[in-house]
């Protein structure tokens, strides 16, 4: 539930921001055009940035017959959550990692990586295959396409309001005077502050589809292989695109990491000691 709120919480911001920025440029037409021009460009990823990132890491079917273990829990935690069974990809790379996608429950994809499945045992594989899952039951996907979308919009909206108090065309539709140095440093200020919501918006769902793996399966499990990836991820990183860091259950870029401010999962110390305190009160 606290994850919910602080969810919801960050969204209000994201809108609030976008908000702020519109009235700075003065008037809804330039808002709208803009916030239209970036819903349609997210709505389209939203749609097909599932085939889009199995394609980028060369996703392969995983069929019951090569893998009964996976077909079987995953069947039994999509039961016991309420969803349909996703479907199962293998990724041919050695860095141990996991992800969820897909536009919706119905239309979703576990992918897990050949490291993944030779290094964990049944139960910590059955723990990220429930945090996976949790991520799908929890709607994380269309939450994250509306961050995108507010964010998009406030970058674009960011870079005109830029340009406009540049050339000095900044001006106010109401009888206030506008700052085009005030408009400069928030047409700056608002992408970083939009960036660090929506990482802060990634993190809250990781926590909360922890804590969504640990009922399906067994907290400890799932801590377990959260502290074995995080030391994997360090010495065989993933060969991809860093955009996607955070569809992963651990940072697949450890070796590349950035401030932590910026980083797009919660620490590996905080998820285990939270997995570790709902053990306790089982």
């Amino acid at each position: 539930m606290t994850s919910q709120i602080k969810t919801m919480l960050l969204l209000g911001l994201l809108t609030g921001l976008l908000m702020l920025l519109g009235g700075a440029m003065g008037g809804r037409t330039g808002l709208f055009f803009a916030f239209g021009l970036a819903m349609v460009m997210n709505v389209g990823s939203y749609w097909y940035s599932d085939k889009i990132v199995l394609r980028m890491y060369k996703a392969q079917p995983l069929s019951p017959g090569d893998a009964p273990h996976i077909h079987r829990v995953v069947e039994e935690m999509a039961a016991k959550a309420g969803i349909p069974k996703p479907r199962i990809v293998l990724i041919p790379q050695d860095a141990p990692n996991a992800f969820a996608t897909g536009r919706n429950p119905e239309n979703a994809v576990v992918a897990v990586t050949r490291g993944i499945v030779r290094m964990l045992d049944p139960n910590e594989l059955k723990g990220v295959l429930g945090h996976e899952l949790g991520h799908i039951a929890n709607r994380d996907i269309l939450i994250q396409t509306i961050a995108a979308v507010l964010a998009g919009a406030i970058v674009f909206i960011a870079n005109m309001l830029q340009w406009t108090a540049i050339f000095g065309g900044f001006s106010r539709d109401d009888d206030e005077g506008g700052s085009p140095l005030a408009a400069l440093l928030m047409a700056f200020l608002a992408p970083v502050a939009a960036t660090l919501i929506q990482m802060a918006i990634s993190r809250s769902r990781e926590y909360l589809a922890d804590a969504t793996g640990a009922r399906l399966s067994d907290p400890l499990a799932l801590a377990g292989a959260l502290s074995k990836l995080d030391s994997a991820s360090r010495q065989v990183p993933l060969e991809g695109n860093p955009v996607t860091e955070n569809l992963f259950i651990v940072n697949p870029f450890s070796g590349r990491r950035a401030a932590s401010l910026f980083a797009t999962h919660p620490p590996i110390e905080d998820r285990i000691a939270r997995l570790r305190a709902m053990a306790q009160e089982r």
